[in-house]
């Protein structure tokens, strides 16, 4: 027994030892450490604000609807206040290890935050409208509110845009992080999308810090955002790195469009599987030349615009 205690001492004095070795990844006597599962709820809490009667486990009564979201946004306030200050105090530890009174510029983010509710329900009237319009499976606005991984993601990224915009560490990411890790949909909360977006099935799609997107546009699963490269390290941090997709462009499944000068134009459309480094004028349809089948076994050979019903085709 001895023995065993030796040996699991001589493990935490070994383990004490990495601590000090990689301080890179310890965040031990900090003030700053934010609490995931509480930004999780927070994101619940403010969707029920945004779409009132959708999500809660009780049904909302008109006649008491004022009530519960004065409700919510005191609890809101309440618990976002203290994330931001965490979030804040993690910002000042990197930058200058200066200690600042930041709970007062944590109650100023956090009530500009809130007040951007009304324009945040704006915006995402137009991107439910958006789904619906586009998507013949669609029934109604309802479903692809409650039900659309592209929405949820969409939605999580407004709110963590908003929160990006007033200088918020942390938190913006650990949202869209949170929706990438349920959807499959990663947009960095950096970028900037306009009115009346819609995300197609939406797995594996990828939205750069920089990209720029215009209004009315449409994007289908698979589909980048990205970089040319990012070989350059924290030297290309702030600069333009991700595409610009202007106003009306659809984007087809599986299409890769990178580059910080790539634009493209109003109108366009790009097809399926396309690569894109460079950019596309206005009103310009892109696609890729369809591969040739090559058909191996048992064929039918009118399949192969011949006479006859079927071959035995040789390697």
């Amino acid at each position: 027994m001895n023995e065993k205690k030796e040996e699991l001492s001589g493990l935490v004095s070994s383990i004490m030892e990495s601590y000090e070795k990689h301080e890179i990844i310890c965040n031990i006597d900090s003030t700053s450490r934010l609490n995931r599962t509480t930004i999780v709820e927070l994101i619940d809490m403010i969707r029920d604000i945004l779409f009132p009667g959708y999500f809660e486990m009780r049904n909302i009564k008109s006649s008491s609807v004022e009530y519960h979201v004065g409700e919510l946004l005191e609890c809101v306030q309440y618990r976002l206040k203290k994330q931001v200050i965490r979030a804040l105090q993690h910002r000042i530890d990197a930058e200058t290890g200066e200690t600042q009174d930041i709970e007062n510029e944590a109650e100023e983010i956090v009530l500009k935050f809130l007040q951007k509710i009304p324009m945040l329900r704006d915006v995402l009237a137009t991107d439910a409208q958006a789904g619906y319009d586009g998507d013949p499976a669609a029934y109604n606005t309802d479903e692809i509110i409650v039900s659309y991984p592209g929405f949820y993601a969409i939605t999580v990224y407004r709110v963590a845009h908003e929160l990006h915009v007033l200088g918020v560490p942390l938190i913006p990411r650990i949202m869209t992080e949170h929706a990438h890790n349920r959807t499959g949909i990663d947009i960095h909360p950096g970028a900037t999308i306009g009115k009346y977006f819609f995300i197609d099935h939406g797995t594996g799609v990828v939205i750069g810090e920089t990209t720029e997107i215009g209004d009315y546009v449409k994007i289908y699963q698979g589909v980048t955002l990205g970089a040319l490269s990012t070989r350059g390290g924290q030297n290309l941090r702030n600069k333009k790195r991700h595409p610009t997709l202007e106003d009306n462009v659809t984007v087809y499944s599986g299409a890769s469009i990178l580059g910080g000068e790539t634009r493209i134009g109003e109108g366009a459309v790009i097809g399926s599987n396309a690569f894109i480094t460079s950019s596309v004028p206005s009103q310009t349809r892109v696609s890729i030349k369809n591969p040739e089948l090559l058909f191996k076994g048992r064929v039918k050979m009118a399949e192969l615009g011949q006479e006859g019903f079927w071959k035995n085709e040789k390697e």
